[in-house]
């Protein structure tokens, strides 16, 4: 996979700015970022990089300190923190780096219609879903924090305390 051709899809997807927040229903195990913050998911997504854990705990705290709080909006942006992540996975010895399609159209980028998945996972919470309008006020990262709650191969525990947080749930 070309720079070029990794670099056309993230343009095309809407960022999250200064939104480096690490969120309440991931703050006793991301506090200290001995696990991958959404907002470390969301520029990994970015970059079309597949991080796995034991490759993020090596990378030390500094270093994942400072994967949290880099920018990674704007193409040059995606680039750099490519180009650092990269850099940091190598010299680790933490395995090979495992590339990723990044997703031209990803689901959460649409404002006006909550997917199927997160209507999914509210049923099987017990909840009901945010409506379209709810979705719509929701930022880009709490969209895509929902998104993966409601995609994740495990129990999906924080899909109902996002819910909470985000104010579309008691």
């Amino acid at each position: 996979m070309t720079l070029q051709h990794m670099n056309a899809s993230p343009a095309e997807t809407s960022g999250i700015g200064g939104e480096q927040r690490i969120f309440g229903f991931e703050a006793d195990f991301a506090q200290d970022l001995r696990c991958i913050p959404m907002v470390v998911r969301f520029k990994l997504d970015r970059c079309g990089i597949k991080l796995s854990l034991r490759q993020w705990s090596r990378l030390g705290p500094e270093n994942r300190s400072m994967l949290l709080t880099s920018r990674c909006d704007a193409p040059n942006e995606v680039d750099g923190y490519r180009l650092r992540l990269t850099s940091l996975v190598e010299s680790s010895a933490s395995g090979p780096i495992v590339w990723l399609e990044p997703d031209c159209r990803p689901i959460w980028t649409d404002e006006q219609n909550v997917p199927p998945q997160v209507i999914e996972q509210a049923a099987r919470s017990g909840i009901d879903p945010p409506s379209n309008s709810q979705w719509k006020r929701l930022c880009t990262i709490e969209r895509f924090a929902l998104v993966k709650l409601a995609r994740s191969r495990h129990d999906n525990e924080n899909f109902l305390p996002a819910m909470r947080e985000f104010k579309l749930s008691r």
